[in-house]
């Protein structure tokens, strides 16, 4: 089917976010998709920081991009917005990198009141980006995701209905329409 670059914005190596992302990439890849994973925080911060286009590894990332028909993008909210890390990363891409691309933007955070982030924040620039489609994103409280000892995850069962929905949502605009049914029937 499509092939998705599932990419997380958060600096944490315990992040949930980053836990949540690869939860629902083990979705998509059952729908069909082929889901390529990138942890926004692996990448040099040095290169980052002083916007070094032509590092090595920033040109794959960027790559990354290019290849992939949808992108997932996942932040933890901070300050009501996005994290520092993924914008340093957005803001090195080609200005059309997101150009006839289908993005899913999802976002966790401490409290109901960063519910709007993924609209007021995250979805401007992912336009800004050229995303062809930007589909219905989800926020999810960090209370609702939990991750046992042995790094298993559970998400409260509302969020986790909300978020199966806006996975096959995305999943249905990149054309996974066949494999969905067949997948969820």
């Amino acid at each position: 089917m499509a092939t998705v670059l599932s990419v997380s914005g958060s600096p944490s190596a315990t992040s949930r976010t980053a836990r949540l992302l690869r939860h629902l990439d083990g979705r998509l890849v059952a729908q069909g998709h082929e889901v390529i994973p990138l942890d926004v925080r692996a990448l040099p911060p040095e290169a980052l920081l002083h916007a070094q286009t032509g590092h090595p590894a920033i040109a794959e990332a960027t790559a990354l991009f290019a290849r992939a028909d949808g992108v997932v993008i996942g932040t933890p909210v901070y300050k009501a917005a996005y994290s520092g890390l993924l914008k340093s990363l957005l803001d090195l891409l080609p200005q059309y990198a997101l150009a006839g691309k289908t993005v899913l933007p999802l976002a966790t955070g401490g409290t109901t009141a960063h519910v709007l982030a993924i609209d007021y924040a995250l979805r401007p620039v992912l336009a800004s980006l050229g995303a062809a489609h930007i589909t219905p994103g989800w926020f999810t409280l960090d209370r609702d995701i939990t991750v046992a000892d042995d790094g298993s995850l559970t998400v409260a069962p509302a969020s986790a209905e909300a978020l199966a929905q806006v996975t096959d949502q995305f999943s249905l605009a990149l054309g996974g329409r066949t494999t969905l049914l067949a997948a969820t029937g």
